[in-house]
């Protein structure tokens, strides 16, 4: 079934209207979601939190995303409705900004579970609307929709950090003003998402029809994003824990992650544009060569030279997020929502599993110890991205 206004795209063209709206709801629900990391040192002081409780925290939100996404993505690529568009927003604008209100480490984590699901139930839908308006600019279009998450992970935690340093935790809830006001824009203009009519074939029949012949590859892609993953959530989970030891105030520390994402947003959207033109691989086997270098001069490089590394580093780190959705999505196209979803939401859940594991060693062998290592995991992934499959780029 083809959407009526994606005339244009069937002739090469991009809508870039519907880009643009698709962009807004990542960028809105990834804006809130952004609150949590840079604002781990003042639960900490807050609630009295250890190392291991906040490893709990953040293992359980990847944890959701890992069993959300992949389910949502399913059953998006089958069910023409925006309910998980418009739900998931909702529930992360509204949740999490109540994290500030937590009285106790039980609540904390309930708000923010919540605004887990609600995360995890936008990003499959929408990430697999995108080549539909996208002509055949998939990898660029992609980058742009991608762009709307790091970008909100950078502004977000400068704001959130400067609210918070200003206003205090207490004040949160007044920030999901921003929220409703583009969720309500969403709701008018945002258009259904287009399924491929394959609900009739079952659970077990579809995956045959979408995934059969491709699934090896897949498998091989998400593997890489999944070690990218472990290696990029150990950073921005912990890093702000350590700089904030290392004396560096709440604002400062807001900052520094923001210029991490800001890394990641400028090269996510050079990697769409360039592997559109160049090759995927390449633009993999690059980015995961600069990586262990990049994090080891953000952890050690110091004085203000912490912000240089810090944007190199998100630069490297989050360069090959796109990458990995278009060229599943190029592999499975039947299956947009779905695949989409295990190299966004299914591999950054996975890796946040060993977030809590991550914790507890950093707990028992230092936390400088532990990020020094975890920088060293992207070397794994150089030999499976030679296997990388060749990808049509036209």
């Amino acid at each position: 079934m083809i959407p009526a206004n994606t005339s244009d795209t069937s002739l090469g063209k991009v809508n870039y209207k519907i880009i643009f709206i698709l962009t807004l709801v990542h960028f809105t629900g990834d804006f809130y979601s952004s609150f949590f990391t840079p604002l781990l040192p003042a639960f900490v002081d807050k609630l009295g939190l250890t190392l291991a409780q906040v490893g709990l925290i953040t293992g359980l939100i990847r944890f959701l995303a890992f069993i959300v996404q992949p389910v949502v993505g399913y059953m998006s690529d089958r069910h023409e409705t925006r309910k998980f568009v418009i739900t998931g927003l909702c529930l992360a604008f509204f949740c999490i900004p109540f994290s500030g209100l937590a009285p106790n480490f039980t609540l904390l984590l309930l708000v923010l579970c919540l605004g887990s699901i609600g995360s995890s139930m936008f990003h499959p839908a929408t990430t697999g609307m995108v080549p539909l308006y996208s002509g055949n600019r998939t990898g660029f279009c992609l980058s742009i929709f991608n762009t709307g998450g790091t970008l909100s992970f950078a502004l977000g935690p400068i704001f959130i950090t400067w609210y918070v340093a200003r206003y205090g935790l207490e004040a949160m809830p007044y920030t999901l003003t921003f929220g409703l006001v583009a969720c309500i824009f969403c709701f008018k203009y945002l258009p259904k998402p287009v399924s491929e009519n394959m609900s009739h074939l079952g659970f077990m029949g579809s995956m045959k029809e979408s995934l059969g012949k491709v699934y090896k590859p897949i498998l091989l892609i998400w593997g890489v994003m999944v070690l990218r993953a472990i290696t990029g959530q150990t950073f921005m989970t912990f890093m702000p824990i350590f700089l904030a030891n290392k004396g560096y105030n709440l604002t400062s520390v807001g900052l520094i992650f923001s210029l991490f994402i800001m890394g990641g947003t400028l090269s996510g959207l050079l990697a769409g544009y360039m592997a559109d033109r160049t090759g995927f691989k390449k633009i993999f086997l690059f980015s995961f060569v600069l990586m262990p270098p990049s994090l080891l001069l953000y952890l050690f490089l110091p004085g203000p030279w912490i912000y240089l590394t810090s944007f190199l580093a998100g630069f490297t780190v989050l360069a090959s997020l796109p990458l990995g959705v278009v060229m599943a999505q190029r592999l499975a196209p039947k299956s947009r929502a779905m695949v989409s979803s295990l190299m966004m939401g299914f591999a950054y859940g996975l890796g946040g599993i060993f977030t809590p594991i991550v914790g507890k060693l950093a707990d028992i062998y230092g936390l400088e110890t532990i990020l020094f290592y975890s920088a060293f995991i992207p070397l794994l992934c150089l030999v499976l991205i030679v296997k990388f499959p060749d990808v049509d780029q036209t």
